[in-house]
């Protein structure tokens, strides 16, 4: 996940100022494959973000996969890089991992307040995912 990580983070390094690295977030929200319209309900919308986000998981072998959706570009963008590092996985691992490229490409310093605590809410939710997934094969 580390590697993951840091070529995220080389991504963003050639961007001088943020309007770029917005574009960018927007082009990866194109990325995002699109999730099942039974997966677009209150039931999988995440709580806290100023934008719509609904975030599914499913285990599948022992790894956690995520589909998500946002009805906002940028959300939608920041949702493709999470599911990006943290697709795959197993429970315990995106548990672990601490998400270091958040402040590394300056996401959090550069989102408004209510955007910086949806991004909180998006990572607490996949983590819960990976809890219940986790206890369930305990």
């Amino acid at each position: 996940m580390d590697k993951i990580q840091d070529e995220i983070i080389e991504e963003f390094s050639v961007f001088d100022d943020w309007l770029d690295k917005y574009d960018y977030l927007i082009g990866l929200s194109e990325t995002l494959p699109p999730i099942s319209p039974e997966h677009r309900t209150g039931q999988y919308l995440i709580e806290g973000c100023q934008s719509r986000v609904w975030v599914d998981a499913r285990l599948e072998d022992g790894k956690v996969y995520y589909a998500a959706d946002s009805d906002a570009i940028i959300t939608k963008g920041i949702i493709a890089l999470l599911i990006r590092v943290l697709n795959g996985r197993t429970p315990q691992e995106i548990l672990d991992t601490e998400l270091y490229f958040i402040d590394a490409i300056g996401l959090s310093a550069n989102l408004s307040p209510t955007r910086a605590n949806g991004l909180v809410s998006m990572v607490k939710q996949m983590r819960l995912y990976a809890l219940a997934f986790q206890a369930k094969a305990n």
